[in-house]
């Protein structure tokens, strides 16, 4: 697989993109111009992909390629310098239409753990196309450089910030029933402590054998034991709740005791799973939607209520079309408090996690949510009819979860599309405009009532590369599930691109005041190895510290001023190259205990398929 490119905001302005085809938007760079006059687009030069490191001998992780491109976004369109919000309130100028939506993901998952899907490892397997999971980005493996202020201020106004880079069944409302055909949960152990048996390495083979003092041990190591497709399967999840890490494959969801891996219960469901939310309740039940039949014509229709504490299954309510164009292929799920949202193409829907009762559809007018964010705060991504499909009308709003009414609008530039949200409390949003190598990407963050709060600006040949899933999504798009990403109150914290190759791989964390967009200070990963947030901690940003050659990761942190890392948790030298192996791993981090997940299992054979790697556990 190539090493996908980076990303960095605005810099400069719009201009054609440099370097090979497929190069990713970044952030705006250098200090702040004099905005152009309305309707002339920034311009600022496109970052160039970078060419995949060389390897050594472990197999280094490298980043996951992208699968599919994201559409074009919008950003604010408003009189005044920025842009304004517009004004409040329920469903005015918002109704249907087919919004034809592309891929793509958003903001931290809010969850007991801290999650980050690690750079891949080289000759991982190739994803099969399919939707649900965290959800394709187009700038998943992109570098991107962020645009300068000239062309922020006219995409707010007119936009925003950008970073260049190379009729039918309405009144049928779905109705939730118990869950009849999926089975119970099951119990069965599957993985052996860290003394490696049955887990991926000969049964005389101690996982913490070459442990250095210091260093954390490895609680345990589990391969796979389900039985998948021709093209394998993508991995949602994992998620912690209590002394449980919960994740879901194909058609099993299980949960595994966080101390020895042991499996504590399985649940298996009639057909695919097809989407998950980043986050869970706060008293760990989640609702995942699964196909309603085994063929290829099967819609993503079927939402299961789940509690993860125990594995049991409750409510199962199928979603009605509202029309032609309400697009069920793919669709993305997001969970805020006791509201869980059913993204996709042309249509919308929300249940009480609860009961799955419905609380809200298809609104009337021209304007439709399309994908939600989910967490303390309910982020709507909404698209507008408009008689150009090449140039769109999106929307920014926050929404009542009860009633899915607006608590207020924020109207974007045409042209100007929702790309990701990065952080719903802070807002912080990223937001795109064009297509293929013409494509800029822009960062923007909001107060708490819907006005522009600041557009981030990077330092020029800063390049960014936010993780924002790797499974392919064409009609349902996915705000959540980004990282390499967080935010506190006044800061945003991004990693940037690898600086360099080989064993030598490095990167930064760049931090940005989030009241002028500006960069507030750089901190570098350790020699030899790249760094990404994870979230905040104790006030603090947490880290995932990539695995490098002969070294172990591990999970550290950073002060908000900003520093050297400070280690938590540092994996053993002794087992980097197993922990560099995971395909499109995640990183979890909750009670002094690390996880990495595999973000897809896919192999060759069956037998190949049975010996690989899924999940793997550190502590002290």
């Amino acid at each position: 697989m190539t090493q996908p490119p980076s990303q960095q905001p605005p810099q400069g302005g719009f201009g054609a993109p440099q370097g090979p085809p497929h190069g990713v938007p970044q952030p705006p760079q250098g200090p702040p111009q004099t905005p152009p006059p309305p309707g002339q687009p920034p311009q600022a030069p496109a970052a160039a992909p970078t060419p995949p490191p060389t390897q050594p001998g472990y197999g280094y992780p490298q980043q996951p390629g992208p699968y599919a491109q994201q559409q074009p976004g919008p950003y604010a369109q408003q009189p005044g310098p920025y842009g304004q919000q517009a004004q409040p309130g329920p469903y005015t100028q918002q109704q249907p239409g087919p919004y034809a939506q592309q891929p793509g993901p958003y903001g931290q998952p809010t969850q007991p753990g801290h999650g980050f899907p690690q750079q891949q490892y080289p000759g991982a397997p190739a994803p099969a196309g399919s939707g649900g999971g965290g959800g394709g980005g187009f700038f998943k493996g992109k570098p991107v450089v962020v645009i300068g202020a000239a062309v922020a201020a006219l995409l707010v106004i007119g936009g925003g910030v950008f970073f260049a880079t190379s009729g039918g069944d309405d009144d049928k409302k779905p109705v939730a029933k118990k869950s009849g055909d999926v089975q119970k949960p099951t119990t069965s152990p599957s993985v052996d402590e860290g003394d490696g048996n049955g887990t991926g390495r000969e049964g005389s083979d101690d996982l913490n054998g070459g442990r250095k003092p210091g260093e954390a041990k490895v609680l345990w190591l589990q391969k796979n034991d389900v039985d998948l497709p021709r093209n394998g399967s993508d991995v949602y999840g994992p998620w912690i709740v209590g002394d449980t890490v919960v994740k879901g494959m194909y058609r099993t969801v299980s949960g595994f005791s966080v101390a020895d891996g042991k499996q504590k219960w399985t649940l298996r469901t009639p057909a695919d799973i097809c989407s998950a939310p980043s986050q869970t309740t706060a008293d760990g039940k989640i609702v995942i939607a699964v196909k309603n039949g085994t063929t290829d014509k099967a819609d993503c229709s079927v939402l299961q209520l789940i509690d993860l504490n125990t594995g049991k299954a409750g409510w199962k309510t199928e979603i009605k079309s509202s029309g032609l164009f309400d697009m069920m292929t793919d669709i993305s799920l997001a969970i805020s408090g006791n509201t869980v949202t059913v993204g996709r193409t042309g249509a919308s829907n929300a249940f009480r996690v609860s009961d799955g009762k419905e609380l809200f559809g298809k609104r009337d007018g021209t304007c439709q949510p399309f994908a939600f964010a989910g967490g303390p705060k309910l982020i709507a991504a909404t698209s507008c009819r408009t008689d150009d499909v090449e140039n769109p009308q999106h929307e920014i709003e926050e929404i009542d979860p009860n009633t899915g009414k607006p608590k207020w609008t924020y109207k974007l530039a045409r042209g100007v599309e929702v790309d990701k949200v990065y952080s719903v409390s802070p807002l912080v949003v990223s937001l795109n405009k064009g297509s293929g190598d013409s494509k800029k990407w822009s960062i923007v963050a909001f107060r708490e009532n819907g006005t522009l709060r600041s557009q981030i600006i990077s330092d020029k040949g800063d390049k960014f590369a936010p993780n924002c899933g790797s499974a392919f999504s064409i009609f349902g798009q996915h705000l959540d599930g980004c990282t390499g990403v967080a935010a506190d109150a006044n800061t945003f914290y991004m990693a940037t691109q690898d600086d360099t190759s080989g064993s030598a791989r490095t990167n930064q964390v760049v931090a940005f005041n989030l009241n002028t967009g500006k960069t507030k200070w750089k901190a570098k990963a350790p020699a030899e190895q790249t760094m990404s947030p994870l979230g905040m901690e104790g006030g603090n940003v947490l880290l995932y510290v990539n695995a490098g050659y002969s070294k172990g990761g591990g999970i550290a942190t950073l002060a908000p001023t900003g520093g050297t890392p400070k280690m938590l948790l540092q994996h053993p030298a002794s087992t980097s190259a197993i922990e560099s192996s995971f395909w499109d791993a995640k990183v979890l981090y909750a009670n002094g205990r690390s996880f990495i997940a595999s973000g897809r299992v896919s192999a060759s054979n069956d037998k190949e398929e049975l010996e690989t790697k899924t999940m793997m556990a550190f502590g002290k």
